[in-house]
């Protein structure tokens, strides 16, 4: 190893520092004076490089010419940088092979948090487009639909148990202990993209299992035994403090956010008794509502007759509503 004599006429606290950089290059077998050379041609960074800002403003390819499509391609792309924000947490989470109750408590504060902020940013979806606009430029998007997003599926998988997510239609009827391949062939969220009178797949699910059915069996098996679920049946006991957070994210996160998005395809698709039917062809009002499904993260939290009522007699708190105007207005909970 060679042995490097870089002399720095600095005061005692840049010294150490310069110190700590050339150890760190001599550890990895580099001469350090060739990297800190190259500091002296090195251009600063600047805000938009490190957030890759003009890549980002880049990524909104409308299909039509209505203004208000943009609107909807940048809220959906805003939602996945939150989804993977959650993911981000989660899989900390599920990566930590012995989490204290202080951490758990700490990313629930913050899955609390970014649950919210999505549940609170919804009403953009009304407001920021046009009534009759949307419902033409929709068509342009079918058989797409927001059932295909992988990472609400990816959350799902980390937060609980496969047999959690089974559908309500085939609870009854599955195995005390079902396997992976049993729980994938009747997991909920196909019933989306079923024709419930033919049993056939649609479109929308096709193109989705082919993207991701490979990925999201994968992540299974890897997070099978460890979901935040199975991190809280590790602790010795479950502190009310974290309980609430668990029972507020699972709230949130299944009964909340799915009502939102209910009351804004209303709004488009049922406003005037129309109807209408969603882009992937799913049964809209069945599939949003949370007391079809069901799903619950930690069922073991909720008494028998919380989880009877689940998603029933939902009062709808205005989650960033135009009818919070006063600045002290309540946002979340």
């Amino acid at each position: 190893m060679h042995n490097y004599n870089i002399k720095f006429n600095t005061n005692p606290s840049m010294a150490n520092i310069t110190d700590k950089l050339v150890e760190k290059y001599v550890s990895l077998g580099e001469n350090p004076e060739t990297y800190l050379e190259g500091l002296l041609h090195a251009k600063p960074i600047t805000y938009w490089d490190y957030v890759e800002v003009d890549s980002l403003l880049s990524l909104q390819k409308p299909r039509t010419n209505f203004k208000d499509e943009s609107i909807f391609i940048m809220y959906h792309q805003v939602t996945e940088l939150y989804l993977k924000m959650m993911l981000h947490e989660l899989q900390q989470i599920v990566g930590n092979p012995t989490p204290s109750t202080k951490f758990l408590t700490t990313k629930l504060d913050r899955l609390i948090k970014y649950t919210s902020m999505l549940i609170n940013s919804f009403d953009i979806m009304k407001v920021g487009m046009d009534y009759e606009d949307y419902n033409t430029f929709r068509k342009t998007l079918t058989p797409a639909s927001g059932f295909q997003s992988a990472q609400f599926r990816f959350i799902e998988l980390h937060c609980t148990s496969l047999a959690n997510l089974i559908s309500h239609r085939f609870k009854k009827g599955s195995s005390k202990n079902p396997d992976l391949r049993e729980c994938f062939e009747h997991i909920y969220w196909k019933d989306a993209g079923t024709d419930p009178k033919t049993g056939q797949k649609t479109l929308t699910l096709q193109l989705f299992e082919d993207r991701y059915l490979r990925e999201l069996t994968e992540t299974a098996k890897t997070v099978m035994g460890h979901t935040l679920e199975d991190k809280l049946a590790q602790l010795p006991y479950v502190p009310d403090a974290l309980r609430n957070r668990l029972r507020t994210f699972d709230q949130l996160y299944n009964i909340d956010w799915p009502m939102v998005h209910l009351n804004t395809a209303e709004h488009y698709l049922d406003k005037k008794g129309e109807n209408k039917e969603a882009t992937g062809g799913s049964e809209w009002k069945k599939y949003l509502h949370p007391k079809y499904q069901q799903r619950k993260f930690f069922p073991d939290l909720w008494t028998e007759t919380e989880k009877k009522n689940w998603g029933i007699n939902h009062k709808n708190k205005h989650y960033g509503s135009i009818e919070q105007t006063r600045i002290d207005a309540p946002t979340s909970r």
